[in-house]
């Protein structure tokens, strides 16, 4: 009977993150002679070239592997379909295709990186039950429960980079850390829109002893005098070109940042930010902790700012929908669809058929 084996077939030149052989490498090297003549599964097509690592379908070749069921092809161009070609070339059995879905989920920051050049953009949040992340004198601390912090913070683990705007540096002054109470965490890249210097440079996250770095994401706009201020301190500045509002270019933000290997972004507000991600259509993701709390009022600030869709079928609507109780909070995840009026109009006309 042949042995199976598993791996997470996801081999970078690709990660900004991944420095050590990919786990289908690992996991016939640490299966040694028991590798001979296993079936092998992963979630991602074996590379076949030479990147940060050595191909790993040498690897698997190598290690006598029979079989491999990968649940989709690398859509890097360098490697889509020719590591199931050279496998195949050498004897062993491949087959595409079986849990997909849950694959190009797993693999979604990655895919994103690839094939759009940018980062794999998640927008977070907490609000109260009525969508509001402050109440109208400013107050913030905490609408969220201290697990859904946790969370929060364990999602700062997982990504290449956290984005700001100034404002929320202004009101919180966060340092945009990752704390986490049992084990030591990574801290991404912190990077703050600030398109007219508004941060003042005695904020917390531009403290240079802080673990990780920080930059700013600035226009041509921003005073000489500021510039001068922050890189006394060690930050870097990214010039980029303004927006029809004057504001950072989210567009060219994200296509720096892909040029920087940064392949997963979370972007965490305020309001005003999130506003200007959403209305560019750059959301992949949405994660919104809602906690079961009414604060109201018409100045209390909301997780999405701006002046909002004019239109329902302008905005966007959740697919693959998920809700979880985290700590006395709700987390709502989904990916954003945005419509059109035709493709909302016709529900409508079937129903009058």
């Amino acid at each position: 009977m042949s042995r199976e084996l598993r791996g997470a077939g996801e081999c970078l030149a690709d990660d900004a993150r991944v420095a050590e052989a990919d786990a289908a490498a690992l996991a016939v090297q640490k299966a040694g002679e028991r590798a001979r003549g296993a079936v092998l599964y992963v979630n991602l097509e074996p590379c076949s070239h030479y990147g940060r690592t050595p191909p790993c379908t040498e690897a698997l070749i190598a290690a006598g592997i029979a079989e491999v069921h990968m649940a989709m092809l690398d859509p890097n161009p360098l490697v889509n379909g020719q590591g199931r070609a050279r496998l195949e070339e050498a004897g062993i059995r491949t087959a595409v295709g079986a849990c997909q879905a849950e694959a190009r989920e797993l693999n979604e920051a990655f895919v994103t990186y690839i094939t759009a050049g940018r980062p794999f953009v998640t927008a977070k949040f907490a609000a109260s039950l009525d969508g509001k992340i402050a109440t109208r004198t400013g107050e913030s601390r905490w609408i969220s429960s201290p697990d859904a912090r946790r969370r929060a913070h364990e999602l700062r683990d997982t990504v290449d980079a956290i984005l700001v705007g100034a404002e929320t540096i202004i009101t919180d002054d966060p340092l945009l850390t990752t704390r986490l109470p049992d084990r030591q965490g990574h801290h991404p890249l912190r990077v703050i829109a600030d398109s007219r210097g508004r941060v003042p440079l005695e904020a917390r996250v531009l403290d240079p002893t802080l673990p990780g770095r920080t930059v700013i994401a600035a226009t041509a706009t921003l005073a000489a005098e500021q510039r001068a201020g922050l890189s006394r301190r060690g930050i870097e500045i990214l010039a980029l070109p303004a927006d029809e509002r004057g504001r950072v270019d989210l567009r060219a933000l994200l296509e720096e940042l892909g040029r920087r290997e940064v392949t997963s972004l979370l972007v965490e507000g305020g309001g005003t930010i999130l506003e200007a991600f959403f209305r560019a259509r750059l959301v992949d993701r949405v994660l919104a902790f809602i906690a079961p709390r009414i604060i109201g009022g018409q100045e209390a600030p909301s997780a999405v700012a701006g002046e909002g869709v004019a239109h329902l079928v302008d905005a966007p609507h959740l697919e693959r929908m998920r809700v979880e109780v985290v700590g006395g909070d709700l987390l709502i995840s989904g990916y954003p669809r945005w419509g059109d009026a035709e493709s909302a109009q016709e529900p409508a006309k079937q129903l009058q058929g």
